[in-house]
């Protein structure tokens, strides 16, 4: 919209006005967007964040999860590999035996002591110990029934039995495996494996994060923080309560439920906040991964603390930005209005600028009358050097025709002299009344006119310019008429052509007069090169390709050097004689093939001898084609 200006050419005061009332609206957004800028980003600046802090908790998680499988990994095999000792199972055969069960007691004992376990055991299948390697300790297993573990009935089925659990006699967590000892197809008994993990859990107490093992029924079993043992994170149902004490996990320590409440945030990541006794709730951010084969939950919990303290830093960051922003935008205002005042002063000299713009915008119109003229005159002149190009082709066929013309005499003088003979001898044989003799002579003059004919339809095909549009064409009609035109020139030298043209060649995209004329400027080529050389065979063949169709010439003479190779494609270059020709045959025939959308280049044949090879597309359909 215009503003309004006195006749000095100054905003009115009720411009000015508006003016300053756009200012102070903008000062106004500017605040209400430091209001709102908390709680519009809040959340995704926590995203952040807490995406940087569970990237550092991944490693924790990972490198502790490494660590239990490692230490499950190191003892899994044992039990099998001691329930086939010879010693166990003699063990297993006569468990009364004291002498046996002796030695089996030091043989546990120095195992366990070997390898690092916690104990090592036998039990019979009423799951009665009767050997193990604490037998000598007060928490001895000798005579304890362990038939209510799962690791013990596992095993006792002929599997592999593990469970993680606190022992009943012992009182101390440990992770067991079991084994059967196996007579043929009969289990005897069955070997225990207890793994103490309390190293493990060692190495996590002291650090930044904290670290939890829960098992199937989210009751944490292994933990940095002692206090949070035997606590659930998941309500203590009755039927989880039944499932633990049936198998005695946790023998008949007291299991409680952990304060804890999860909450999932905006990205994925899941906040747990902790309310301990006496304290002020504490979140996490949690990090879990399962471990199917042993049926633990390992979780990583990250103290959230630091990353809202980030969080915060970063929004008071960006309040002061939008602060500073909004000073400069008062400041910018105040400056655009003073902008605004001088630019309506110079609005006189932007009218004089305009005058001059148009005055220098018909001088330009004039420039480009003239180019104008210019451009036609050059497209008149490039119109004029086509039609040079095209009377240049034609001079080169003639030119072809005039070096053809010597044999072409010939060719027509032998049927004529024949045809007078015969048509003497028919004068004779009329004369004598052998009618059917004369028949047989006046048929064979007749050949010899249709041959003549033949000859003399494919030269003036050949002389006369042709259409320019790109049809289809018949490769082998093309190859025969080519043949009858250059047959006096390869009689001359004594050459022979060889034609390989399969039946169900496809048609080709090109103009048959004209790609007749690059067969006959080629196979011409062939037969002066080969001229006077003892092999004068021509090779012409013809195959598809993925394009189309590729035509190959190959002639047994000299070849092309790799020197003139570039250059054998250009106008007025020539390798022969001076007089043999003008040098424009290849050079019209490359520019003839380009036309049609192929490619035609020269390499050598092996053995020697040029090779020249055209590559034509295909023609989508067959269409009537034009001279």
């Amino acid at each position: 919209m215009a503003e309004a200006i006195d006749h000095a050419g100054r905003p009115t005061a009720r411009t000015a006005l508006r003016r300053r009332g756009l200012g102070w609206l903008a000062l106004v957004a500017a605040f209400a967007l430091l209001a709102a800028l908390p709680w519009v980003g809040g959340r995704d600046v926590l995203g952040l964040f807490m995406g940087d802090t569970a990237r550092r908790g991944d490693t924790t998680l990972r490198l502790a999860v490494a660590t239990m499988r490692g230490q499950l990994a190191r003892f899994e095999r044992l039990p099998q590999l001691v329930a086939e000792t010879a010693l166990v199972r003699a063990l297993a055969a006569a468990p009364d035996d004291a002498a046996i069960v002796a030695s089996a007691n030091a043989y546990f004992k120095h195992v366990g002591a070997v390898i690092g376990a916690s104990d090592i055991y036998y039990m019979d299948l009423d799951g009665t110990t009767r050997a193990a390697s604490n037998y000598d300790t007060e928490t001895s297993f000798v005579g304890g029934n362990f038939a209510f573990r799962p690791y013990f009935y596992e095993a006792a089925a002929g599997g592999q039995g593990r469970f993680f659990a606190l022992g009943t006699t012992s009182r101390k967590r440990g992770y067991y495996f079991g084994a059967p000892v196996v007579d043929g197809e009969r289990v005897l008994g069955v070997v225990a494996l207890k793994v103490d993990l309390d190293a493990i859990e060692e190495t996590w107490r002291g650090g930044d994060d904290e670290i939890i093992v829960t098992d199937p029924d989210g009751i944490i079993f292994l933990s940095s923080r002692a206090e949070w043992l035997f606590s659930a994170i998941a309500p203590l149902t009755p039927e989880r309560r039944a499932q633990s004490a049936a198998t005695r996990r946790y023998a008949d320590a007291t299991l409680r439920e952990l304060p804890m409440a999860e909450a999932e945030l905006r990205g994925g990541h899941r906040l747990a906040a902790v309310t301990e006794a006496g304290a002020e709730a504490r979140e996490f951010l949690r990090l879990s991964e399962a471990m199917p084969d042993a049926g633990w939950t390992v979780s990583v919990l990250l103290d959230t603390s630091s990353a809202r303290r980030q969080r915060l830093t970063a929004l008071m960051l960006v309040v002061l930005a939008v602060a500073l922003g909004s000073m400069a935008l008062a400041v910018m205002v105040q400056r655009r209005a003073r902008l605004r005042e001088r630019l309506q002063m110079q609005t006189e000299a932007q009218a004089e600028l305009e005058r001059r713009v148009v005055a220098r915008t018909s001088e330009l119109a004039s420039v480009n009358v003239r180019l104008e003229a210019e451009i036609g005159e050059r497209k008149a002149a490039e119109q004029d050097l086509h039609k040079a190009q095209a009377d240049l082709v034609q001079a080169s066929k003639l030119a072809a025709l005039g070096q053809m013309s010597a044999a072409l005499s010939h060719e027509f003088n032998q049927p004529l002299a024949a045809a007078r003979n015969y048509a003497d001898n028919a004068l004779t044989l009329i004369d004598r009344a052998r009618i059917s003799d004369a028949r047989d002579n006046i048929g064979r003059i007749l050949d010899l006119v249709d041959r003549m004919t033949s000859i003399s339809k494919h030269l003036r095909s050949f002389a006369r310019k042709p259409g320019q549009e790109l049809v289809a064409v018949n490769l082998a009609e093309v190859v025969a008429a080519s043949r009858e035109i250059v047959g006096p020139r390869l009689r001359d030298v004594g050459a022979a052509l060889i034609v390989d043209l399969p039946a169900d060649l496809p048609l080709v995209v090109g103009g048959p007069v004209r790609l007749q004329q690059v067969l006959v400027n080629l196979i011409s080529n062939a037969a002066d090169a080969i001229e006077g050389h003892a092999d004068r065979r021509i090779e012409l063949a013809a195959h598809a390709s993925a394009k189309g169709l590729r035509l190959t010439l190959r002639d047994h003479g000299p070849g092309v050097p790799a020197s003139q190779r570039e250059r054998i494609f250009d106008p007025f270059f020539s390798t022969k004689v001076v007089g043999k020709g003008l040098g424009l045959g290849l050079s019209i025939s490359y520019n003839i093939i380009k036309d049609f959308g192929g490619d035609l280049r020269v390499a050598d044949a092996p053995g020697g001898g040029a090779l020249f090879i055209i590559d034509l597309r295909a023609a989508k359909a067959k269409s009537k084609a034009r001279a």
